[in-house]
């Protein structure tokens, strides 16, 4: 004997397919207007009505707060992404954590890749299998198109190589000992 699926079984598998698809639609629509999950609200640009001048903003000789002015500089240069990047850079203790900054730091940045060097070999391999965590992080602190890889670098080996110049396919430092 087969036994069908109650009423109440379909109702709930109907709504819970309306909900995602209405969620999906505000997203897309969010995304539509430029809002990305994350990312901080932008702030309200006030008109001239509102400032109670008559004068439109962009003429030059009305004063507007410096945070709308770099704001605005920002975005003329395009250097919105580098300086997001340049805030990874600079609060990566923040961003990481205390412990595994302190074990570690990020260097550079170059292409959408954050290079990050780690103190031991050990830390280098943890922070290949966190760096998924630390994208995530980065990504809820200063947007999600900023970094799109991490590149980890263990610490750096001693160099053999003394001075300018270098000899290919030498043996290294017993080159000179006959």
């Amino acid at each position: 004997m087969t036994q069908q699926p109650d009423d109440e079984e379909t109702a709930a598998a109907e709504s819970l397919d309306a909900m995602r698809d209405a969620l999906q639609r505000a997203r897309i629509a969010a995304r539509e207007q430029g809002f990305r999950p994350g990312s901080p609200v932008p702030r309200r640009v006030r008109k001239a009505a509102d400032l109670g001048t008559g004068r439109a903003r962009d003429d030059g000789r009305d004063p507007a707060p410096i945070g709308d002015q770099l704001d605005r500089l920002l975005v003329d240069r395009g250097w919105q992404v580098d300086v997001a990047a340049g805030s990874v850079l600079d609060r990566w203790a923040q961003i990481a954590g205390e412990t595994v900054a302190a074990h570690s730091r990020a260097v550079s940045f170059e292409g959408g890749e954050l290079t990050v060097r780690a103190d031991s070999t050990a830390w280098a391999t943890q922070l290949r299998l966190l760096s998924s965590t630390l994208l995530g992080k980065i990504a809820a602190e200063v947007g999600a198109d900023v970094v799109q890889s991490l590149r980890v670098v263990g610490p750096n080996a001693p160099s053999w190589k003394k001075g300018p110049r270098a000899v290919r396919d030498g043996r290294g430092p017993r080159d000179t000992y006959g």
